[in-house]
């Protein structure tokens, strides 16, 4: 008799041997966390650059330099981190002050970046999870899993800026999967982004939930395995399982 062939569309719990979570929007609000560091940055550069400040006041200028800085530099594509610390120099350099003042300035946005306020599920998730399985980030942003306060949960934790290409290419996927030893069938990814995560999990043959905390449609072909509303609720449908 042949075997039953398992359902795509359906989470095979059984089979998860590994758990890979994004970052920002999935364990934190990430908006939040950048307009407090924006404004650490604008109170610094007030100090120490006050034209530039003065320049940056002004609105849509500092959406313009990033347009400008990503467009001129897509070899940063993949680093959040050197696009801000390039738009910094070239809002210097429009000010007429110094632009080796961007990288001290860029230290104060990235420490007040990892000031990160956890969602009230995260905490008890991770613990959950982590008792059940290794867990690996896998992050398109900059955030840095033990300056966020998180790192004991994880095993390994890989970022496009350090990995060289990010989500939702296959292979940070891929590589999360063998940093604890297993193929990516054998893995679920979670995260908020249905483009970058679940497409992008999927392609790399791993199962996907997609996390939707506030709710909205789902515009893509290929479909999670798991649609849930927090973390919450992750752990329950994976303890159902």
């Amino acid at each position: 008799m042949a075997l039953a062939t398992p359902d795509p569309l359906v989470l095979d719990v059984k089979r998860i041997a590994a758990i890979s979570l994004d970052l920002d929007d999935t364990l934190w609000p990430i908006w939040p966390t950048i307009e407090r560091a924006e404004r650490m940055l604008h109170e610094w550069l007030l100090r120490e650059a006050p034209k530039t400040a003065n320049l940056l006041i002004t609105p849509g200028v500092l959406r313009e330099l990033r347009e400008a800085t990503e467009k001129e530099r897509s070899d940063l594509a993949h680093d959040l981190s050197a696009l801000r610390r390039e738009s910094i120099r070239t809002a210097l350099k429009r000010a007429h002050e110094d632009p080796a003042l961007a990288d001290p300035a860029f230290e104060v946005f990235f420490a007040e970046r990892q000031r990160v306020t956890l969602y009230d599920d995260a905490l008890p998730a991770l613990k959950w999870l982590s008792e059940r399985y290794p867990l690996v980030a896998v992050s398109n942003g900059n955030a840095d899993i033990h300056l966020a306060g998180v790192g004991r949960w994880f095993r390994a934790a890989f970022s496009a800026r350090e990995f060289g290409s990010g989500k939702p290419h296959p292979a940070i996927f891929r590589a999360a999967a063998a940093s604890v030893g297993l193929l990516p069938r054998d893995v679920l990814h979670v995260g908020d982004d249905a483009a970058l995560d679940v497409v992008g999990a999927l392609g790399a043959g791993m199962q996907a939930a997609w996390l939707v905390r506030e709710e909205r449609p789902w515009e893509h072909g290929a479909r999670p395995q798991l649609i849930v509303p927090n973390l919450r609720a992750l752990c329950m449908d994976l303890e159902a399982g």
